[in-house]
């Protein structure tokens, strides 16, 4: 696959949904481990947002491309399905995890690791220990209108996810808006701080936003909502304009 491996046409992607040969694949995950400390937790929508920021953060990780140390993993990830599953850690289990080899992201309130993908079975034992479930968290204050000139990425309004399934679940729209995205528009958003936002959108918003041709993540139902749903659309205003304009709505099966 190339440094920044882009699907071609739908039958060859890892987003869709439907069985193909990279399912047949060695299967690897992509840990995201988030900051949850009892006294201290963060919020949510910035949980999210800093999730999706560091699934962007190491696909343009000079790493991650050509010869880099985690280039051949990256590229076994991509593939086969393009999983991401999210753990929680406080106190001493942050500080094991900080040690592994990664990338630290802070948002205002929340620190997420991303780590290179690792095999479904082969976790390291320091984040294999680490919980899946209790990520519920909560916005202290209702998020403010997003930016109308960045990045948002709208989450479907009929579902409800744990905090740690939403933000796999932001981070699979931003890899496919980064997919989709020219190089020129690639580098002015990893320049400029890979800005976005995670939001909530309305039923007419998402009955319209579905219907865009924007990039669109469809789950495949491993946990917590049914197969096939319809979790996340990537709004990036780049993918709004011409010649780059989507052309068709990508979907990926998540964990």
């Amino acid at each position: 696959m190339s440094e920044n491996p882009t699907p071609e046409s739908e039958s060859g992607s890892p987003f869709r949904s439907e069985p193909s040969a990279r399912d047949e694949a060695p299967q690897f995950v992509l840990p995201l481990v988030v900051r949850i400390e009892r006294a201290d937790p963060p919020a949510r929508t910035d949980a999210l947002e800093t999730a999706a920021r560091a699934v962007l953060t190491i696909l343009a990780d000079k790493r991650s491309a050509g010869e880099g140390e985690w280039a051949e993993a990256m590229r076994d990830w991509q593939d086969a399905r393009i999983r991401k599953v999210v753990r929680r850690a406080r106190g001493a289990e942050w500080r094991r995890a900080e040690a592994l080899p990664g990338i630290t992201v802070t948002g205002k309130s929340a620190e997420v690791r991303v780590f290179p993908p690792v095999p479904l079975d082969g976790w390291p034992k320091d984040l294999a220990r680490l919980q899946v479930s209790g990520t519920d968290l909560d916005d202290p204050e209702s998020p403010a209108d997003a930016d109308p000139s960045a990045p948002v990425l709208w989450l479907n309004p009929d579902l409800g996810m744990s905090a740690g399934k939403a933000m796999a679940q932001a981070g699979h729209a931003a890899q496919l808006a980064w997919w989709e995205l020219c190089d020129e528009d690639r580098t002015a958003w990893r320049e400029a701080g890979f800005p976005l936002a995670v939001r909530t959108a309305g039923t007419d918003r998402w009955s319209e936003l579905t219907g865009l041709g924007l990039p669109l993540v469809r789950d495949a139902g491993f946990t917590e909502i049914a197969p096939g749903s319809c979790t996340v659309v990537a709004d990036h205003p780049a993918l709004r304009r011409g010649p780059h304009g989507p052309s068709r709505a990508a979907s990926t099966r998540s964990e």
